[in-house]
């Protein structure tokens, strides 16, 4: 298996979003990213919390961009604002 390629604190900050929505029962969501790239796919585990890992639709969110070796990209490190543990919205 080839060794993946990681870029983190891309352009030296956390990259900001907004989440499209999230599925509980699946695990993942799709979020948009402010600086209008393509829509990125965020597994739970990638989610970084305290709880119950989850987003809520609408949401703001910060992450790190993960360049997968079959082309792919995805949001990892998710947080909140400022690096906060997410919490479910109700």
């Amino acid at each position: 298996m080839a060794p993946r390629v990681t870029l983190l604190e891309t352009r030296g900050r956390k990259e900001k979003g907004i989440v499209k929505w999230f599925s509980d029962q699946k695990g993942f969501s799709f979020v948009i990213p402010d600086d209008g790239a393509n829509e990125l796919f965020v597994h739970q585990s990638s989610i970084r919390s305290k709880d119950f890992r989850s987003l809520t639709d609408g949401e703001a969110i910060e992450f790190d961009v993960e360049f997968g070796n079959n082309g792919h990209t995805k949001a990892i490190n998710v947080t909140g604002p400022d690096g906060a543990h997410q919490r479910r919205i109700p």
